[in-house]
C-alpha cells in the first residue's frame, strides 16, 4: 500500500529527509518549499552554509549521536560519487581560552576540546604540539573533513516539517523557541588549502574565523558572525572588511604577494540566518488540526554535519506514524 508524504522545506535537513524516506517505493513524496536550490535568500540558511563537518554536539546528547550517524555516510558519499560536490580537506581547528564564555566560543566549546568524543570518528585526528602554536592560541587539533557543495494532488498521509526559521510563523506550530543566528560571510574564488576555524576573534564576541573552500569551483567561504536575534538581511561592509581582514592574516597563502584583502578574488558577499532553536532541534512527531505531522527542524549551523542522523531519527519517525493509521477494511 502506497503512502503519501509531503515534506515542508527544501533546505539540507528537509532534502536529506525526502532522500532518506524515497529509498522505500511505497512512500511518494512531494516536497513543497517557499525556497529551492538555486534560490538566494536571507531565510534559505542552507545555500550559505560553509556545509563541513566540525562537530559541535556535546558528549552523550542526541546531538552527538547525529552527527556520529552522518560522518560514514558522508564519508561513502566523497570516496564513491565525487560529483556530489562533497570532498575531503585537512582541517585545522584553534582554540583560545579567552573566547571560552563568548558567544562563539560557547557554540564551538565541543569542537575544540582537546580530547573530543570524534577523535575516533574522523580520520588523521591529532593535537598540534604547544611549540607549534601561534602566538594567543591555546589549544589545536588536525583532521580530515568533509566538506558539502551543494505532484499527486492526493491528501497526505504525513507532513513532516522541515521549515526551519519559518516554524516560528507556520501556522500550527508557532514555535517561539526558533530565533535565527545572523551569519555573514564572504565567497572568493581564492584557495588557502586546509579548513581553518578559531573559537573566536578580538573583533567582538559573536564574530568568529573560518575559512572552507567549497567542491567542484564553488569558491571559498571567508566568515564570519554568529549574531543572535539579528535579522538583518544586507551585509555589513565592515563586518566583511573585518572577516576579510582576519583571513588574510591567519592564512597568508590565501592572497599572492602579500597584496592583503585587495588579493582576493570576490564572488558575492552573503548573510544568512542559522535556525537556531533553544533546546535544541525538535525532532518529534504530533498531530495538528488532525493532520499527522513529523517535525525535523532547528539545527542551527550544523544542519549539513548532523543530515543525515537527524533525518534517519524523522524517517523513523514517519514509519511509526504510518504504523499506527488504520489499515482500511475491504
Amino acid at each position: 500500500m502506497s503512502r503519501n508524504i509531503v515534506v515542508l522545506g527544501a533546505g539540507v535537513s528537509g532534502l536529506t529527509t525526502a532522500y532518506l524516506l524515497s529509498q522505500d517505493p511505497s512512500k511518494k513524496i512531494t516536497v513543497v518549499a517557499k525556497h529551492m536550490p538555486g534560490d538566494y535568500d536571507i531565510e534559505y540558511a542552507s545555500p550559505w552554509a560553509g556545509a563541513n563537518y566540525l562537530p559541535v554536539g556535546k558528549k552523550g546528547t542526541p546531538h552527538q549521536s547525529w552527527e556520529r550517524s552522518t560522518w560514514p555516510v558522508l564519508k561513502k558519499i566523497a570516496e564513491n560519487h565525487p560529483e556530489a560536490g562533497i570532498h575531503f580537506l585537512d582541517a585545522i581547528v584553534e582554540n583560545r581560552v579567552k573566547d571560552r564564555q563568548s558567544t562563539t566560543g560557547i557554540w564551538f566549546a565541543e569542537l575544540v576540546q582537546q580530547n573530543p568524543w570524534y577523535k575516533d570518528v574522523v580520520p588523521d585526528f591529532q593535537n598540534i604540539p604547544r611549540d607549534r602554536l601561534a602566538p594567543g592560541i591555546d589549544g589545536a587539533q588536525k583532521f580530515t573533513s568533509a566538506a558539502d557543495a551543494h505532484h499527486s494532488g492526493q491528501k497526505a498521509d504525513v507532513v513532516v516539517n522541515c521549515t526551519g526559521l519559518s516554524s516560528k510563523k507556520l501556522g500550527g506550530v508557532l514555535d517561539d523557541a526558533m530565533y535565527p543566528a545572523r551569519g555573514q560571510i564572504v565567497v572568493v574564488r581564492n584557495d588557502p588549502g586546509p579548513m581553518y576555524t578559531v573559537s573566536g576573534t578580538d573583533d567582538g564576541e559573536d564574530e568568529v574565523l573560518y575559512i572552507m573552500t567549497r567542491a567542484a569551483g564553488g569558491g571559498t567561504i571567508l566568515g564570519g558572525s554568529y549574531q543572535r536575534n539579528n535579522w538583518d538581511p544586507l551585509p555589513d561592509h565592515n563586518l566583511a572588511n573585518r572577516i576579510m581582514q582576519r583571513a588574510v592574516t591567519a592564512c597568508p597563502q590565501l592572497v599572492k604577494d602579500g597584496k592583503g584583502i585587495e588579493g582576493l578574488d570576490i564572488v558575492r558577499h552573503g548573510v544568512g540566518l542559522r535556525p537556531v532553536r533553544e533546546g535544541g532541534p525538535r525532532i518529534e512527531k504530533e498531530q495538528i488540526n488532525g493532520v499527522r505531522v513529523v517535525h525535523n527542524y532547528g539545527h542551527g549551523g550544523f544542519g549539513y554535519q548532523a543530515s543525515f542522523g537527524c533525518a534517519e531519527a524523522a524517517a523513523t519517525l514517519v514509519k511509526e506514524v504510518l504504523q499506527e493509521i488504520p489499515k482500511a477494511k475491504l
